[in-house]
Parts: C-alpha cells; structure tokens; sequence
C-alpha cells in the first residue's frame, strides 16, 4: 500500500465500473471483460474476496447500483433488475444459477435479439443482498482446479449478465417508456502454455479449449481492428468459432461500450505472455463500436419531438409572441382533426410595427424595413405551422389501440 503506483481495488472500480454503471443508467449496453494469462488476476480483479476491501469490480459495480437506485426520488421512475450467470466450460455452456441444471445449454440466434443461450435462468432481484448470495452460489458451483502456476486457476469463461429496466410515466401524455441495459461482465480464463502449468489429462484438455476460445477471440479482435483501420466492410469476422465470441458478438463489435482490463504478471519468465497480452489490448482499442440508447423507438420519437416542440416555442417567444397565443395554438391543436388556422392574435403587434414605422425616411429605408419585416413574419408563420404539425404527430402516437379502434 506503500508504494505510490498501487492500485486498491476500490481505484479500478472508480476508473472503470463508475463509467461503465453511469453508461447503463443512460441505457448503453455496457461489458467489462478481464483478460490475460493464468494467475494474472483476472478473477481477483473481476470477483475479488468476500474480505473487507478486497471486493471486485462485479460486487463492487452490484452494490453501487443498487445505492443509486434507492437514491432515487422522482416518482414517475422505476426500476427492475434481472441477473443471469453462466460458465462456458470446454465449449459447453453451463447454467451457474440453477444447481439442477446438469445439462449443457444450447446458444441460439435470434434475427433481432442476436445470439442468446436457451434455458439460461433470468432471476429478479430487488437489493444487493440478493445478488450478492446469488454471486456467492454461482462462484461456488464454478469449475476451478489448481494448476503449477495458480492453485486456484478459472478452468471457464465466466459471464455474469445483468439486466437494468428503466421504467418512467410520463404525466403530460399517459405513457410508459423504458430503457433496456445489458451489463456484461466476464471473468475470462487465462491463457497458458502446458510446460508452465504442469497440466496433464483432464487439466491438459481444458487448456486446450481455453487457449481455442482466447485464440477465437483474438481473431475476431484483430479482424474488427482491421476493418476500423481499412474501412472494409467485406472482413469475415469469425464469431461462430468459438461459443465466447459468439455470446460476446455484440459487445466486442456492435452495439455496446466496452471495457477491456489487461491483466499483467510481473515476473520475468511471463515476459513472453504479458507482451502477446499487451498487443492483444493494443488492437482492442483500435476497435469501434456503435452503441446506442436501448429505448422504444416510438417513445425515441415522442422525445424528440417533444424537444422540438420546446425549440420552436422558444423561437416564438423570442420573436415576440405572446404565451397567451402559444396557448391558444395548444388548445387548438388537441381538438380532435383538422389543421387549426394559425391565430391572427399574434401578427397584431406585426402591422401595429408596420404602422409605427416612420413615413418620412427615404423610399430605400422603407423598402429595407418593410423586407425585413416580411422575412420575421414569414419565419414566425414557418415556425407556427411546423409546431402545428409536431403537435399534430405527439398526438397521433400517443393515440392508443382502443382509441383508434
């Protein structure tokens, strides 16, 4: 603790999970993932211990989230929390939250949804003490062995999802609009060389698989870092080699924020292994992804329209119409069809402008003050016919099923 470069585990939970939990909260997908070779505290890192300071990212990131939650005042808000948590052993997924489950479980694509696993148990919770017994039961059923280079080696990827629903009533037009986030966080396992590890048997089979899926992935990196770098649309990326890339599709290139942790070991016999780890990282970063807010497209546009609507009547009001005529306008607009006429109330102060203006001056000054004129109230006019229109489209999507019928 000393040494000033010491990182505790509550620093790497301030740089990475804060960013990445603020990014759920505004509706990303969001995924953190630990990678590197054996014993270099993936895991640690990831899960940590149940002893004090000593809790990982995922703990740490739970807790948080439900601090916030319940900091939460506003009544029109609320939320639901689901969390899954599944282990891809030697190519097969296994359900770590339902002991009953023996069998292995089978990856699935969905043509909207993408790739899922089938079966996989979706448990509800409503306080970090849920989660944290659910966490505790899953880490105990997870396949670990000791190896010569970690007596408590991850012999599996571990993918620990939450899902966070956002739920908000809106007052002004009676509906209810969510946001979706999918918070990832594996727990990798490391990559090893069978020499170092001493793995022989059942231990040197798993090696294998491991070292096929991290080599999957590196695949799939690399090949998504060309094509930022290249700008090719045509790269085949090879997802479906691996179950891991193929569950991971979306947060390694598509719509997700994504973290990657980089786990070092500082011994000098390693050196091999933390400098493949450091170009592993390098091309990571080289990649792109489109995230985007995880919301109902209708209720997207229902918001954006309704900041246009606030635009606009800015713009009116900086032109100088009243709140009165704004309101009139309004009450015109909820009558049930035809395009109300724009209100005559405004352009008074118009030709009471006009009217004011000096007769005198000569003919250019006229001519110039009259264009001008005549250009604000064309703007005005644009303005109050678009707001019309806006308001006109908010109240054909709010309209409900029954309404319509």
């Amino acid at each position: 603790n000393e040494d000033p470069n010491f990182a505790s585990q509550q620093q790497v939970y301030k740089d990475i999970g804060e960013e990445m939990l603020l990014h759920s909260f505004e509706g990303y997908n969001v995924c953190i993932f630990a990678y590197g070779q054996t014993g270099g505290g993936k895991s640690y890192t990831m899960m940590g211990k149940q002893e004090k300071d000593q809790q990982g990212i995922i703990p740490r990131l739970c807790e948080d989230l439900f601090a916030r939650i319940s900091e939460n005042k506003c009544t029109d808000l609320s939320f639901s929390v689901e969390v899954s948590y599944m282990e891809i052993y030697c190519e097969r997924v296994r359900d770590l939250l339902n002991p009953k489950s023996k069998g292995n479980l089978r990856v699935r694509e969905h043509p909207i949804m993408g790739p899922y696993v089938e079966d996989l148990s979706k448990l509800a919770v409503t306080s970090f003490d849920d989660i944290a017994d659910l966490m505790d039961c899953g880490n105990k059923a997870r396949t670990v062995a000791a190896t010569n280079m970690n007596e408590t080696s991850s012999r599996s990827h571990a993918v620990f999802t939450i899902v966070f629903t956002q739920k908000r009533h809106d007052e002004m037009t009676s509906l209810d609009t969510e946001k979706v986030s999918k918070i990832s966080l594996v727990d990798l396992a490391g990559s090893e060389r069978a020499d170092s590890s001493g793995a022989k048997g059942v231990r040197l089979k798993e090696g294998a698989n491991i070292n096929k899926s991290l080599t999957t992935l590196g695949k799939v990196i690399s090949a998504l870092a060309e094509v930022q770098n290249k700008k090719k649309k045509s790269e085949f990326i090879p997802y479906r080699d691996s179950v891991l890339t193929w569950l991971l599709k979306e947060n390694l290139g598509g719509n997700s924020r994504t973290a990657m942790i980089a786990a070092l070991s500082p011994a000098d016999i390693n050196y091999e292994e933390t400098l493949s780890t450091l170009r592993y990282a390098d091309r990571a970063k080289q990649i792109k992804c489109n995230a985007v807010i995880n919301e109902d497209p209708n209720a997207r546009l229902i918001r954006e329209l309704k900041e246009e609507v606030a635009r606009l009547r800015e713009l009116l009001f900086a032109q100088g119409l009243s709140a009165v005529a704004l309101g009139d306008l309004k009450a015109d607009d909820s009558c049930a069809g035809s395009r109300s006429e724009l209100p005559v109330l405004p352009f008074h102060s118009t030709s009471a402008e006009m009217d004011q203006a000096p007769s005198s001056p000569s003919i250019n000054g006229q001519m110039e003050a009259y264009s001008d004129l005549e250009e604000q109230v064309i703007c005005t006019e644009e303005a109050m016919e678009r707001l019309q229109e806006t308001e006109k489209i908010i109240a054909e999507l709010n309209e409900t099923w029954e309404e319509k019928l």
